[in-house]
């Protein structure tokens, strides 16, 4: 292996994404009339993926940031923005329907560049505490490809 050298002032590879899922037992077309919003994905239990197997359970995922901010609470602030004026129905729905809210950060990462910061501002660990949202971190690591 090569002496390989640490670059910490660019982010060409690194980036993140955000976005706010709902799980579980429900129909997710009465979850977007609830709210008032599309989501970007959704499907229902028993609904078919793209491998031929059936889900078991629902999701509505909504407000998917892909716009990369070394500081990633300015994402998930982007993702949770249109929900902030819904709490109070975020909260019926976990208390009719069986379900999980998530926040997914995904955030890929490379060895030689500058890693975002990944802690969530107080307003959305207050969203969080106020819906019972699960803050969901995956991460990834990608190395050069000459490695």
């Amino acid at each position: 292996m090569q002496n390989l050298e640490r670059i910490y002032y660019h982010a060409k590879h690194t980036n993140c994404y955000t976005y706010f899922r709902i799980t579980g037992d429900f129909n997710p077309d009465v979850v977007s009339e609830l709210l008032g919003l599309m989501p970007e994905k959704s499907w229902k239990i028993g609904d078919t993926r793209k491998n031929g197997t059936k889900y078991d359970f629902a999701c509505w995922e909504f407000g998917t940031c892909q716009e990369y901010d070394i500081f990633v609470e300015n994402q998930m602030l982007k993702t949770l923005t249109p929900l902030l004026s819904k709490i109070d129905i975020l909260k019926q729905i976990k208390n009719k329907f069986d379900v999980s809210f998530i926040l997914e950060v995904v955030p890929t990462v490379r060895f030689d560049e500058i890693t975002p910061c990944l802690a969530p501002s107080m307003k959305v660990m207050q969203f969080c505490c106020d819906t019972g949202t699960e803050i969901d971190i995956d991460l990834y690591v990608s190395c050069p490809d000459e490695l």
